[in-house]
Formats: C-alpha cells, structure tokens, sequence
C-alpha cells in the first residue's frame, strides 16, 4: 500500500488541523492505521491509531482529549483532527499501516507514507 499525507502548515497555538492519508493499493479495510510524528532531534513517537474496523482507537497522552483519529474505508482514507495545538504538537507527522493488529511502536507499520510538516507558533 501506498500512503501519502497531506493537511499540514503553520497554525498558531490553540488553532486546529486536519490530517489527510490517502492510501493506494490493497484493500485498504485490512490495514490498521497509526500517526506517528517527529520533531527535531527525537525519536519518532505514537500519536495515535486506529483499529480496521474503526472500533478501537487509542491515543498517546500527550494527545488524548485533543487529537482524534478516524478513517473512511470507503474513501481509503485515514485521518487526525487535531485541536488546541501547541507549540510542543510541532512535527512531521506520518501515517502509517500495517496488516497485524494495534500496534503502538514505529518498528510494528510496515509501511510509512513521507510525512507532513506541522508547525504551531506560540
């Protein structure tokens, strides 16, 4: 499968975006689907995923009350509504996908699309 983020830019803290993942190839259905980010000179780190069917759905705490995954498999699409941002929230955020269960660790998708940059001013 192929995945290609898009929605990112520059908000000002408190602001909100919305993340895009458009995924290309195999059923999209069968895939879980996670947003992970990368901020300068940091491991990248789990923001949240979100199980096949849309039933389970876990967040980081960083996150949790803020952030909310969501997917149309209609659509092939996978998605991070993100609200009250903060300048710490500022990352390349990817998304990823992977045909076993929840997973919460980056070594765990197998596959990653490029990234979306995400920049919060204070």
């Amino acid at each position: 499968v192929q995945l290609v983020e898009s929605g990112g830019g520059l908000v000002q803290a408190g602001g909100s975006l919305r993340l895009s993942c458009a995924a290309s190839g195999r059923t999209f259905s069968i895939y879980t689907m996670g947003w992970f980010r990368q901020a300068p000179g940091k491991e990248r780190e789990f923001v949240a995923t979100i199980s096949r069917g849309a039933v389970s759905l876990y967040y980081a705490d960083s996150v949790k009350g803020r952030f909310t995954i969501s997917r149309d498999n209609a659509k092939n699409r996978a998605y991070l509504q993100m609200n009250s941002l903060k300048p710490e929230d500022t990352a390349v955020y990817y998304c990823a996908a992977d045909t076993s269960d929840t997973n919460f660790r980056p070594r765990e998708y197998a596959y990653w699309g490029q990234g979306t940059q995400v920049t919060v001013s204070s």
